[in-house]
């Protein structure tokens, strides 16, 4: 797609201000950008953080049309953010607070923006912007509230689907016990990793295809219940193979079934809202973007 490059619009001159405010607010705050790095790619607890700037630039792309007729114009708004995003991160650098620290170089990035195009772009692109929440790291304590009752609830499910399937499997706590062999939620499949990466790809599919309001909403507070369920459907097969293969082989078959979910939930989701369609159930209300 091509940006218009006569009148008042959107220009190649405001595109080249915005990428260069933006490195320069990066650069700034480049502490916190490098632990953000550093944590997605060494903690797998955090390792959905990778998947956000495919989500962000997913969702600018499907609303691309917006920006056709976009005209910028510079706000002071943009300003202020950076400010409060600065204070945040310096707050967080001095007093060792990991949330601030990398809630305010987020901040910084979205104040450069909208200094350049304006206010107006953030609410054309708001769920863009939104899903950048995400790449501020989960604290431990807030990880462990959130993990604890899902691996306690995929280990029941699990043992209840094996017991129905008629696989003598017990259990023990968040542990399923196999051809004497035991195998932890935490460790097999864990719930808090699955969950946050599944509400990304429910956020990106309601808010990357033409849905109505409730329905978004529907899909964003099913999420957790959706990592249940991809997380059930991949420790069953993930149970047997420790049971039976060497522990090497049943890790690499954990990891990769992992990302495997993630795809099995978005067609998951594709296939639900063609069902509700087929059933006339009104899903959609208006077309996002056009060529």
């Amino acid at each position: 797609m091509k940006f218009p490059l006569t009148g008042n619009r959107l220009k190649w001159p405001h595109v080249v201000a915005t990428v260069a405010l933006s490195a320069l607010g990066v650069l700034c705050t480049c502490e916190a950008w490098v632990d953000i790095w550093r944590i997605a790619w060494q903690d797998p607890e955090s390792s959905q953080i990778l998947l956000v700037p495919v989500v962000a630039a997913w969702l600018v792309w499907v609303r691309r049309a917006r920006l056709v007729h976009y005209q910028p114009l510079p706000s002071f708004l943009g300003p202020l953010v950076i400010a409060m995003g600065w204070a945040a991160w310096w707050f967080g650098c001095q007093y060792g607070r990991q949330s601030p620290f990398h809630g305010g170089a987020v901040l910084v990035l979205i104040g450069c923006v909208v200094t350049v195009l304006g206010r107006r772009i953030f609410a054309d692109l708001l769920p863009a912007f939104a899903v950048l929440v995400f790449l501020v790291p989960v604290p431990g304590l807030i990880r462990q509230q959130i993990a604890i009752p899902l691996q306690t609830a995929t280990a029941q499910v699990t043992e209840a689907v094996f017991h129905l399937v008629g696989v003598p499997v017990d259990r023990a706590g968040n542990q399923l016990i196999y051809n004497g062999l035991p195998v932890a939620i935490a460790e097999a499949c864990n719930g808090l990793r699955m969950v946050f990466a599944l509400v990304l790809v429910s956020y990106a599919f309601a808010f990357g295809s033409p849905l109505r309001s409730y329905v978004r909403m529907l899909i964003l507070a099913a999420s957790p219940l959706s990592a249940i369920l991809c997380n059930v459907l991949r420790i069953v097969p993930t149970v047997l193979i420790f049971g039976y293969a060497d522990r090497e082989f049943a890790m690499k078959f954990h990891d990769a079934s992992g990302w495997v979910m993630l795809a099995v939930a978005f067609l998951l989701l594709m296939g639900i809202i063609e069902i509700l369609r087929w059933a006339m159930v009104p899903v959609t209300r208006y077309t996002l973007a056009r060529d």
